[in-house]
């Protein structure tokens, strides 16, 4: 369960993330609502995910998840630029959540 919490954490990060670049500074309102409620519900999740998850491991899952999804979130919906380069770096990033998953006691 505590690994279902993490990645649930972690498409939060997605949404504080991709929401903070829609703030203009907090100067927004809703963007902001979004950007905030995300933040504490990836953060409350991410505190009960580690209750089992050691912390170097469920720390580091969490953080590729948001940079994965949030980069992704970027080139699909925000018009970044979809490289050979960046879509070969996220998929190193994916393998190290993954050895990290599998690794994990």
């Amino acid at each position: 369960m505590s690994w279902v919490l993490l990645a649930i954490a972690g498409a939060f990060e997605v949404v504080w993330a991709v929401g903070l670049s829609c703030t203009q500074g907090f100067t927004k309102l809703v963007p902001s609502l979004i950007t905030v409620t995300g933040l504490i519900a990836s953060m409350i999740l991410l505190a009960a995910a580690l209750s089992t998850i050691p912390v170097s491991t469920g720390y580091a899952v969490w953080v590729g998840i948001g940079a994965v999804g949030t980069a992704g979130v970027g080139m699909v919906a925000l018009d970044e630029p979809v490289t050979v380069t960046r879509i070969a770096c996220l998929a190193l990033i994916v393998g190290g959540i993954v050895g990290l998953k599998l690794a994990a006691h």
